[in-house]
């Protein structure tokens, strides 16, 4: 791209759907987003068109850094008190410990749902092989979200704002890891097999402070 996108082109951009890209616009504002390469046109019915990662990208310039640092290598990851808002007007999976999730409800099921459904086809069209048996790129860029999607999805808990119960899906200081933390055993027995399903590749580990035990999750890549 040889020019920042315009006003008009930037709103199309920033209302895309935040897991498939999939951009409603005019005719005109959509050629030009792929004539710079931030939209591809989708080859099969409807021809739908989505953005590229460049695209992405730019969506992505007014959002907060999804990871922070964390503590050294020899430590479990903390499970930060505060997840980022998810309070933006368009989706977002719940990672556990929000403060104004609010109950569960069939719109939100059906919002869950949607959105998981928009990542299986992100991955058949950006994974090589078109497979969806495993994470694309956009999930290795989000993956605190990613997971968390996959976990909810699957109709897995979200832990409330003091953490007492579900899952907790926490950035790592490890490059491509996430920590999924719960309150039993049993839960995050069940959250890795999710997980697994889902192409992520998942071992158990145990805190050497605090002994409590959590799982560490990457995207598998083959």
């Amino acid at each position: 791209m040889t020019r920042p996108p315009t006003a008009a082109q930037r709103r199309v951009i920033e209302a895309a759907d935040p897991v498939s890209g999939r951009l409603r616009g005019t005719r005109p504002q959509l050629a030009a987003l792929v004539r710079h390469g931030l939209a591809f046109r989708h080859p099969r019915p409807p021809h739908d068109h989505f953005l590229t990662p460049a695209g992405h990208r730019i969506r992505e310039t007014v959002q907060a850094p999804e990871a922070t640092p964390g503590p050294g290598p020899q430590a479990a990851p903390r499970a930060s008190p505060e997840p980022a808002s998810a309070d933006t007007g368009v989706f977002a999976a719940r990672v556990g410990g929000e403060e104004n999730a609010g109950p569960a409800a069939p719109s939100r099921a059906r919002e869950v749902h949607s959105a998981w459904q928009g990542l299986l086809e992100l991955r058949r069209m950006t994974n090589p092989d078109g497979g969806t048996d495993r994470p694309c790129g956009w999930e290795r860029t989000h993956l605190v979200r990613a997971a968390a999607l996959a976990l909810e999805a699957a109709g897995h808990r979200p832990a409330g704002p003091e953490g007492a119960d579900g899952y907790r899906v926490r950035a790592t200081p490890q490059p491509e890891a996430v920590a999924v933390h719960g309150p039993d055993d049993a839960t995050l027995r069940a959250c890795a097999a999710t997980l697994e399903k889902a192409g992520w590749q998942v071992g158990e580990h145990t805190d050497p402070r605090a002994r409590a035990r959590y799982l560490l999750a990457s995207p598998r890549r083959v």
